[in-house]
């Protein structure tokens, strides 16, 4: 942890400074400045998250469990569909990021994906209740269900993946905006923001404390349409209330299509490719006045890195139209080129969180099967817990860890490093990785242990489901540093018209690590199965070598910490300038 802290730097560019006219990006100026914003509405929306997070962990922290006891998938193939599903959710993260970003504005955007969400949950219920949980009350480990019919399985999969759409769409926008509630020029409302996504994350966890719980215990029973039943209402109540709080939010007007925007400026530095570039950045082409050339943002200042596309600014005769009209297929600001230099910069530091959520992936799938053939009996009152609600270890280790580090680890690291915000998001997200690694450890000793008391004949341990505890603790603590500081810096370091994209590189590294582990798990498979051999991941787990799996991915991720720690000293932040405003418009 020390050499994560002590190589990744933290360093700073600047924005154009913005005059205070009449074209300024303002929210002095917007049609509904009179709408408050700040913590009345952002607390509103934490409430909101909470209780969707709530309705989609209902679904899917068990999912994996009603795969295999429901629609009789092995483990190895339940393991797979859940990462496939789940990387579904988060890619959708970015159509919904761009379709808040360029047309419907976070709000709209929070609102249609939350109803996909409701539907997709009436859908699930509908599925269990008529079709598969048949006799009543199966699914559970004593229990089996009937064959399912086509038509059960086919609802039931519309509906997953319409709530997969729905959440997905929903999470990166709603995360921004609750940002916006909070103005960067008041210092107040600055700090604001940054302890907003502290909250945020917080509120997320609180709100799949009851789905591992409560929900996972009546699912494990056998109970699946309560469970799926209560994850529809939750829902439906956190789109009652995002809309209710409609009159008291701050929004902000959408930019307009980034891909036309990216598109011109490698169109254009594709046109000048023999030109040479002015040596002073100066020179390069900007619209004068504090107006920019993309709607809703602010002016960016020239960086020198990925020079090449400077030459989409670069003005040669033939660019200047009649009555200093321009093609911006030819000709491109300096800020223009700045937003595709800032995605640019952005994404070495996004490939390399793509490993932890790798790591992270483990605790909906391997986890889970791990614990389900280890005892699960809680000796003093016989009661069964369901390996599924172990995953509360690490809600209540996100909960812990988030009041640590807001409460004792900043000021003590302010004191320490002389930085306002204590460690730095790039320093946040090293040691993530880091604490991932460790968490992969603790699950491969653990599985080590597990297979020294299996019983001969049984497909279970002797060893008690308590052994998890420390691997889930793990993975919550770098959840803290590595998933809050995500969505920091992957916010702040976004441009004005892409703020929903930034937030949603956050979720679309959870699904790539999602589709990257169900690729590692095959290959793995692939490997370990030549011959006669059971393989690593078999049926039988007692028959199966998942601690080598759990020690593979830890020494994935030490390689990746270390890539990550060159990217992050290679990285320039990009910071707004104390001043610059942000226009609001409905």
């Amino acid at each position: 942890m020390a050499l994560v802290l002590s190589v990744i730097p933290e360093h700073t560019n600047t924005i154009y400074p913005i005059e205070n006219d009449e074209d300024t990006y303002s929210p002095k100026k917007s049609a509904i400045k009179e709408k408050p914003g700040g913590w009345k509405s952002a607390s509103l929306l934490l409430v909101n998250q909470g209780l969707l997070t709530l309705a989609f962990f209902g679904v899917g922290v068990n999912l994996v469990i009603f795969l295999v006891r429901v629609l009789e998938h092995d483990n190895a193939d339940a393991a797979n569909s859940v990462s496939k599903w789940t990387g579904t959710v988060y890619m959708f993260s970015l159509l919904g990021a761009f379709l808040s970003d360029s047309y419907w504005g976070r709000y709209l955007t929070c609102a249609i994906f939350q109803t996909i969400c409701v539907i997709g949950l009436v859908l699930l219920s509908i599925s269990s209740w008529l079709f598969l949980i048949k006799p009543s009350g199966c699914g559970n480990e004593k229990k089996l269900c009937n064959q399912s019919p086509p038509a059960g399985v086919a609802i039931f999969y519309i509906g997953i993946y319409l709530l997969a759409l729905g959440y997905g769409g929903y999470q990166p926008t709603i995360a921004t905006f609750g940002a916006d509630q909070f103005n960067d020029l008041d210092p107040k409302e600055k700090n604001s923001k940054a302890v907003f996504f502290c909250y945020f994350y917080f509120a997320l966890n609180v709100g799949s404390l009851f789905s591992n719980t409560i929900l996972v215990y009546y699912e494990d029973s056998g109970k699946w349409t309560i469970g799926f039943l209560a994850s529809g209402v939750s829902a439906f109540m956190g789109l009652i209330l995002f809309l209710l709080g409609t009159p008291g939010y701050r929004r902000f007007k959408p930019s307009g299509n980034p891909l036309t925007r990216v598109a011109q400026v490698f169109v254009a530095a594709a046109k000048k490719k023999g030109i040479s570039i002015p040596s002073n950045g100066d020179k390069l082409f900007e619209l004068e006045g504090s107006e920019s050339a993309i709607k809703g943002s602010r002016k960016i200042m020239h960086s020198d890195e990925f020079g090449f596309l400077d030459k989409a600014a670069t003005i040669m005769d033939e660019d200047v139209e009649e009555q200093n009209r321009y093609n911006p297929w030819r000709l491109c600001t300096v800020t223009q080129v700045e937003e595709v230099k800032c995605i640019l910069k952005m994404l070495p530091i996004w490939l390399c969180t793509i490993i932890y959520s790798v790591v992270f992936t483990q605790m909906a799938s391997l986890f889970v099967e791990q614990g389900d053939v280890m005892n699960k009996v809680v000796h003093l009152s016989n009661f069964h817990l369901p390996a599924a609600s172990m995953s509360a270890f690490d809600i209540t280790s996100v909960l812990i860890f988030t009041l640590v580090y807001r409460y004792l680890l900043i000021p003590v690291t302010i004191k320490i490093s002389g930085n306002p915000k204590g460690l730095t998001e790039l320093q946040r997200m090293g040691i993530g990785l880091f604490m991932g690694m460790l968490a992969m450890v603790a699950a491969g000793l653990t599985e080590q242990e597990r297979l020294k008391w299996k019983t001969p004949g049984m497909d279970s341990s002797s060893l008690s489901i308590f052994w998890q505890i420390p691997q889930y603790m793990l993975v919550g603590a770098s959840e803290v540093f590595m998933y809050v500081g995500q969505l920091e810096f992957f916010n702040s370091q976004a441009p004005d018209g892409l703020k929903s994209f930034g937030s949603s590189l956050c979720m679309a590294s959870i699904s790539l690590g999602n589709y990257v582990s169900s690729m590692i798990v095959n290959m793995v498979m692939g490997i370990t199965t030549k011959g006669d051999r059971a393989g690593w991941i078999p049926s039988n787990l007692n028959s199966g070598r998942i601690d080598k799996f759990f020690f593979l991915l830890a020494g994935l991720t030490f390689v990746d910490l270390i890539f990550y720690i060159i990217c992050a000293r290679w990285y320039k932040c990009i910071e707004n300038r104390e001043g610059a405003e942000i226009e609001e418009k409905d």
